[in-house]
């Protein structure tokens, strides 16, 4: 690309690097927006605030790293089994303790998914420590592409494109179909939606086992990239509820776009700024607040 180097000279970095960057941030932005729309399926139609996503996300990783080693089933067959997996365990959590406390303040479903992430990040620390475990990249999308100005690795190319695939089918299924209207007339007038003959609380623990295995796809979508570590979700979740609340609680378009955006402007703030690079989301995140209180792209109350 001729326009490259001359783009390289005036900013005084190298293109290899600003575009190493750039992928870093779709990299990371993919998993951004992955987790933060099953947050915001979960609190936009639950009302929850899951901060036991983290703990999904983890353990969606662990299970492909367990069939991989136990079962010898590869990353292909974990890309199925995992989130389905994930989703029934998540389904059996609402049934059996989450579902209590809907007519309860937002507060006490914080804490206790916060209870549980801190119990099952316990729990596989101590089983796994706190070292990485490496988990391979499937043969098929090893290697990469030289584009010129930078080397493209094919897995991560995939990531980016699966991740904004899932997006886009899950913000169509809830805003553009008969299924999506009748999950989000659940939550508004579930008295209503039960004149119909439709059974409201299934579909709630469904919606909850999504959004659940969402979390456990976008943790076998990073096992190869990240390795699998029992606090990988720990040190993810925080900065994935900062997106949800820049994108606006509840917003599925919102973490989406917010999610990706946000990657690419952490990836380009390390070529720039670098010691800003772990600060610069909570930073966009309190001049957002301060500016408009329900997010970029929620809906006033």
């Amino acid at each position: 690309m001729r326009g490259t180097p001359i783009v390289s000279k005036l900013l005084g970095i190298p293109p290899q690097a600003l575009f190493g960057q750039l992928l870093i941030g779709l990299i990371n932005g993919s998993f951004y927006a992955l987790l933060s729309l099953g947050l915001s399926v979960i609190f936009g139609l639950l009302n929850i605030i899951n901060f036991a996503h983290g703990a999904q996300y983890m353990m969606g990783a662990f299970v492909a790293y367990f069939l991989l080693q136990y079962a010898g089933l590869g990353y292909w067959w974990a890309l199925l089994i995992a989130p389905l997996l994930m989703a029934a365990i998540g389904m059996a959590l609402e049934r059996t303790t989450l579902n209590r406390l809907y007519h309860l303040d937002h507060l006490y479903g914080l804490l206790l998914t916060f209870g549980f992430a801190l119990v099952i990040q316990g729990v596989f620390r101590h089983e796994f420590g706190s070292s990485g475990l490496p988990y391979p990249i499937p043969p098929q999308l090893s290697g990469g592409q030289n584009l010129g100005f930078m080397f493209l690795p094919n897995y991560r190319a995939w990531v980016i494109v699966f991740s904004v695939g899932v997006c886009l089918g899950t913000w169509f299924v809830i805003e553009r179909t008969k299924l999506g209207a009748y999950l989000r007339a659940a939550t508004e007038n579930p008295a209503l939606v039960r004149a119909f003959g439709i059974n409201v609380p299934r579909m709630i623990t469904l919606t909850y086992g999504f959004g659940a295995g969402l979390a456990a796809l976008a943790g076998v979508l990073a096992a190869p990239i990240y390795q699998v570590n029992p606090l990988m979700g720990a040190d993810l979740i925080i900065v994935v509820f900062a997106v949800v609340v820049i994108g606006g609680m509840g917003s599925i378009m919102g973490s989406v776009i917010t999610g990706f955006a946000l990657g690419v402007i952490e990836g380009l703030t390390k070529v720039f700024y670098p010691e800003a690079s772990n600060t610069v989301i909570f930073v966009i995140m309190a001049i957002v607040l301060l500016i408009r209180p329900t997010g970029l792209f929620g809906r006033s109350p």
